[in-house]
């Protein structure tokens, strides 16, 4: 059986003065501490989305992606600093450290927050909310365990981040 283990987050906030909207994932996965990356994991479907959303091709490397998320003033980070967790699971998360997330909106221009998946939305309401005051908009889950929205509907639904 998996043993629990502890993870510092690995990625910095991708953000710049001009960032207006700000999406919020829990943690990265295995996969993507292992791509280096947010949104790491080949199945999951942010970054197809994003690239439908924004009329651009679906970026390859990490430069691409952030080149992307920065040219249409997205912030993108974790609600999450570190926890303690088995591989991937968001399941089994304990021990939360919330990243400073109102910190980073004293740098930036950012209005609006989503959230992409619902313990996000959870963790958001529960540790940042307090603090800045910015109701987050629960978008459903990019990742490859949400196999209930086919691409097309996860497009439809992230459209609201326009």
């Amino acid at each position: 059986m998996a043993e629990y283990e502890h993870h510092e987050q690995p990625f910095a906030p991708v953000f710049d003065e001009n960032s207006k909207v700000l999406i919020l994932g829990t943690f990265p996965s295995v996969k993507s501490r292992a791509n280096n990356f947010y949104y790491g994991h080949p199945q999951n479907r942010f970054w197809k989305v994003l690239a439908a959303l924004c009329g651009e091709l679906v970026p390859q490397t990490v430069e691409e992606k952030k080149s992307l998320v920065l040219r249409h003033q997205i912030a993108i980070w974790d609600v999450i600093e570190s926890c303690d967790i088995i591989g991937s699971s968001d399941s089994s998360i304990k021990n939360v450290v919330p990243a400073d997330i109102a910190g980073l909106l004293c740098k930036t221009q950012i209005e609006r927050i989503y959230v992409n998946g619902t313990l996000a939305k959870t963790l958001y309401d529960r540790f940042a909310l307090p603090a800045t005051g910015i109701d987050a908009v629960k978008l459903p889950s990019t990742s490859p365990a949400n196999a209930r929205f086919r691409l097309e509907q996860l497009i439809e639904s992230w459209r609201t981040i326009l």
